[in-house]
């Protein structure tokens, strides 16, 4: 473990006290007053305990007993009294009313057919942020086979040659989970990640009756599927938490779950393998102000093997991650500690209303604010008199000039104290097969967008953020900023205030640029330089609509994925169809829009516009399908035939050929909507190829297409057949036992 951190932190809050009266506030509560006298501020120095001594390094918590103390610290320091977090969060359940915990599969046997077990020479695989780290999704494949999680069900599709492809397995996974979407191929193993509940019994605060508290896990599920009718789990790990998200590196999957912390009754997280107790992960949590709401455990499994490594940090919860084939980071939008307005009220009022006060004024409330005789709520009353006597003998004028003066300074120290608290958390921990070590922690102004505001290059790590921050009677101000930061995540360049008023819609960082899209009414596309530790911005191109997703084309080429936009006769943006955009970068001083293609109206819409995964170009045939549903009114180049009829919706694909020198080609639609009026919509839905064949999925189907001209060779219902379907336990198709 490294303690490399040494940035600053503020070293006071407060507890709200009243005579007679406390407010106790909760992350899920609000404040129960059962009086109301006039409220006075105490405030606690952070240094007086012994956990928390401002230093911000990263420390270890020892024992379970020791974690309690920590807690219970920094509840007294951040105001936290006592929360109840077993009933706010409805934790008990009546018994009997989970399943139970543990798996077996029920197979769905199919006719055995003989194929060819070769399979193609070429596939593709899911569309990922960065090479050779791969992402979980609901669907994976190889050259010869589809595996399909949906709802409690892994289907296996023998899919090549395509002529042939059939249902050969589909097997229920009794569980508690009904919603399963990630996993990992690898090989002739899948890990299958799902949520699930661990039960203890516990005494509610002031009852006496031991209830059940069910508590999530997260279940990292190894299953061989070598013999694709008999697939076999290997391992059934559970850990604490809710599954948050999960990167495979070679023979090795990384996942992230997130645990509340109960601080009734406070525990560390656990790891457990077939219900028996393997190791508990070391844990650590921060000499910090931050409030803790959660653990965030980082687990490393391999897959082939027994090896399974894992800690837990005690911090706020985990947002948006990324990953690269050395580290992981880990952030979160910084929470302020309670109190911390209310200590901000006192040192603005201090700190910027009396300096602008007449000299006489302010002199006279140092004079009460240094009388150590009065308490806080007395002193005050006398400071206000003395103002309100002193406005009293101001001509209007004056009086006005002096409250616009004071407004405006305060605006400004708003705006800062904002930018201050509104920050990015990043942790940085390095990964290498079993090792795990945390590395770093750092920040960042503003919020992040998603995984792609993020990049790693050599020792540098780069952000994209949008930074807000309100101010009274203007609202809310926004701009955005690119950060360079080192290897312990201290920022060494910044380029700040691009696109004032706007906020970041989509970014890719490749190589030494960044493109960057911010939208409030058209779309700056931006090519920013980072060569350098200080970014620069090259080059900037300004078009109706903007651009939800990036990817490159090529070196001088990026695709985007958005919507096309037009501007009222009362200058309010109207959104349009689903708009792809070809830009021409080569010259990064003036980027150019080399082609776009605008897909139906505004009642169109593509799950690529929010999931990369749904997003699928090959670029060695230069082909780019994206899914798209919609009024079919509103859609060319489809089958009229071919929607359902009860919604007057289409779902399907659109398919088009890209080259530099005409840009978009329309290849042509594949429809997945039903034509006996069922309509899935779009959802899940995905593009890969084998070979010459390219395969479009959906919740209903899963078709296959040549790749020249899109006829269809074959087509698979995947759900709502209308046939039954039996869950037999025949011997053949029994799995192995968990081992």
């Amino acid at each position: 473990m490294n303690s490399k951190i040494t940035m600053p932190i503020a070293i006071i809050v407060s507890v709200i006290v009243t005579a007679g009266i406390i407010f106790s506030v909760g992350f899920d509560d609000q404040p129960q007053i059962t009086q109301t006298p006039t409220t006075e501020i105490v405030y606690v120095d952070k240094t007086v305990s012994e956990f928390f001594e401002g230093t911000n390094d990263v420390k270890k918590i020892s024992s379970q007993e020791e974690l309690k103390d920590i807690l219970e610290t920094s509840s007294l320091l951040e105001g936290n009294i006592y929360v109840n977090k077993w009933s706010s969060r409805g934790m008990v359940v009546a018994e009997g009313a989970m399943m139970a915990d543990g798996l077996a599969l029920m197979a769905v046997p199919t006719a055995a057919v003989a194929k060819d077990e070769s399979g193609g020479s070429d596939y593709s695989t899911t569309n990922v942020q960065v090479a050779n780290v791969d992402e979980p999704d609901y669907l994976k494949n190889d050259s010869k086979y589809v595996y399909i999680v949906s709802q409690n069900t892994l289907s296996i599709i023998d899919a090549y040659p395509a002529e042939s492809a059939e249902l050969i397995l589909k097997i229920a996974l009794d569980i508690e989970s009904q919603y399963i979407q990630n996993m990992f191929l690898n090989d002739d193993r899948l890990v299958i990640f799902y949520n699930g509940q661990s039960d203890d019994e516990i005494i509610p605060q002031y009852d006496f009756v031991p209830r059940r508290s069910y508590s999530p896990v997260t279940h990292a599920l190894i299953v061989d599927v070598s013999d694709k009718e008999n697939p076999s789990i290997v391992k059934d790990y559970s850990i604490d938490g809710h599954f948050r998200d999960a990167r495979m590196i070679g023979d090795y999957a990384y996942f992230v779950t997130n645990t509340n912390v109960n601080y009734q009754y406070p525990r560390l997280p656990i790891i457990m393998e077939d219900s028996v107790r393997i190791m508990t992960p070391d844990a650590f949590y921060f000499d910090n102000v931050e409030q803790f709401s959660n653990f965030s455990t980082l687990t490393a499994i391999d897959i082939f093997g027994d090896t399974i490594n894992s800690e837990s940090f005690l911090m706020g919860y985990s947002g948006t991650f990324y990953v690269s084939e050395n580290n992981f980071y880990l952030t979160y939008q910084q929470n302020a500690p309670f109190g911390f307005y209310e200590n901000s009220s006192q040192d603005r009022f201090f700190d910027v209303i009396v300096p602008l006060l007449p000299n006489d004024i302010q002199e006279q409330i140092k004079t009460i604010q240094n009388d150590s005789s009065i308490n806080s709520t007395t002193q005050w009353m006398k400071i206000s008199e003395l103002m309100q006597e002193s406005y009293n003998q101001m001509d209007k004028n004056s009086k006005e000039k002096l409250f616009d003066d004071i407004r405006e300074a305060l605006n400004e120290y708003d705006a800062k104290i904002q930018e201050e608290t509104r920050k990015t958390i990043i942790h940085k921990i390095s990964i290498d097969e079993d090792k795990i070590e945390y590395v770093a922690k750092g920040s960042v102004p503003g919020r992040l967008l998603n995984q792609f505001s993020m990049d790693e290059s050599g020792d540098r790590f780069r952000v994209a953020t949008t930074i807000e921050h309100y101010i009274q009677h203007e609202g809310t101000i926004r701009s955005n900023a690119v950060y360079v930061l080192d290897e312990e995540l201290n920022i060494v360049g910044e380029l700040e205030d691009i696109a004032p008023d706007e906020s970041i819609f989509s970014s890719r960082f490749m190589g030494d640029r960044l493109y960057l899209v911010t939208f409030q009414q058209i779309d700056p596309f931006f090519v920013i330089d980072l060569s350098k530790d200080t970014p620069k911005i090259l080059g900037e191109l300004k078009i109706p609509g903007f651009s939800n997703y990036l990817h490159p084309f090529d070196e001088d080429h990026v695709i985007g994925v958005g919507r096309d936009t037009k501007v009222d006769s009362n200058d309010r943006v109207q959104q349009l169809g689903v708009k792809i955009a070809l830009f021409n970068v080569a010259d990064v001083n003036n980027p150019k829009v080399l082609d776009d293609f605008v897909i139906g109206d505004r009642s169109s819409h593509s799950e690529a516009l929010h999931n990369h995964k749904a997003f699928f170009f090959d670029k060695t045939r230069n082909v780019l399908s994206i899914p798209i549903s919609g009024d079919s009114d509103g859609l060319e180049h489809i089958s009229t035939k071919m929607f359902a009829p009860e919604y007057n919706r289409w779902s399907g694909f659109y398919v088009f050929d890209i080259d530099t020198t005409n840009g978009f080609s329309i290849k042509g639609t594949i429809t997945h909507s039903d034509s006996d009026s069922r309509y899935y919509g779009m959802g899940d839905a995905r593009t890969f190829y084998i070979d010459d064949v390219l395969y479009t999925a959906s919740q209903g189907y899963l078709k296959m297409n040549s790749f020249d001209d899109l006829n269809e060779i074959n087509s698979i219902k995947l759900e709502n057949t209308g046939k039954f379907i039996d869950y037999l336990e025949e011997p053949e198709m029994e799995l192995d036992p968990i081992r």
